[in-house]
């Protein structure tokens, strides 16, 4: 059985796509279950229930305290009785990652796999998954992972995939506060908003913000703690934390204030 915790924006089309493929997947949130619709069934909030039948723990939560709770904490999922596999789906900091690895019983294998792309790439099956761990491991996560995503990128031992995500989404993370800039001296300017977008996608201003700006879910909000923009805020912190010793913080450090003042757009 495949467990999948937190069935959030990510992780409930996540399960669905699991489900679509035949796989036997349930999902765990802390919520009720009533509050998910036709999912209601193959989600829970009962921990000792959903932590009996796994042998795979796939944890897509939104931060280190989260992890810790799913882990170690209420649910301690690590020591579910039938476990076999954990795959780290979360944006993590790579320093946190790296360090469980002696905290999760030996006998469990442990796989970070975190992903690119918005819940619209998640509810299209379209994900590019980044991954660390042996390379044994990673071939028996391949099956989930497509059926999730389409692109999987072996980067390398365990922690490379999340060293990897978060170096892409410093990249991501600018993108999206230089788009918005872009975009509010665009309407100060009078530049209508749709065609500088059209142009920007075939100019070498092209970048994945600006060319999904209009299916993106989160792409006119402005910052909030628990919405995507607070979610790229923490992965700049994640990479911060990473960052090698000594580095020039103050291009990351200066698109992390542009978005945490990012207001919300008409």
């Amino acid at each position: 059985m495949i467990g999948l915790a937190g069935c959030g924006r990510m992780g409930a089309p996540m399960l669905r796509a699991l489900r679509a493929m035949g796989l036997a997947a349930t999902g765990f949130d802390v919520r009720p279950a009533a509050d998910f619709g036709d999912m209601r069934l193959i989600v829970t909030n009962d921990a000792p229930g959903f932590a009996a039948g796994i042998e795979t723990l796939i944890t897509v939560v939104r931060d280190i305290p989260q992890t810790e709770d799913v882990l170690f904490g209420p649910q301690s999922f690590a020591f579910a009785p039938r476990l076999e596999r954990i795959v780290i789906c979360s944006t993590l900091s790579p320093a946190y990652v790296t360090g469980l690895r002696p905290r999760i019983p030996a006998h469990v294998a442990l796989i970070d796999a975190p992903m690119s792309g918005a819940q619209v790439a998640a509810e299209e099956r379209r994900l590019t998954f980044m991954v660390g761990g042996s390379e044994a491991d990673i071939d028996d996560t391949m099956p989930l992972l497509l059926a999730m995503g389409r692109r999987v990128h072996r980067m390398g031992g365990y922690g490379a995939g999340m060293q990897a995500k978060v170096l892409n989404n410093l990249l991501a993370a600018s993108n999206t506060a230089m788009t918005r800039l872009v975009l509010d001296w665009a309407d100060v300017g009078g530049v209508d908003r749709h065609r500088l977008l059209s142009l920007i996608d075939n100019a070498s201003g092209q970048n994945w913000f600006a060319s999904g700006f209009e299916q993106i879910e989160f792409a006119r909000d402005g910052y909030a703690p628990d919405n995507m923009i607070g979610i790229l805020v923490k992965d700049i912190d994640s990479a911060l934390d990473a960052a090698p010793a000594g580095a020039d913080t103050s291009l990351p450090e200066a698109i992390r204030a542009l978005l945490l003042h990012l207001p919300k757009m008409d």
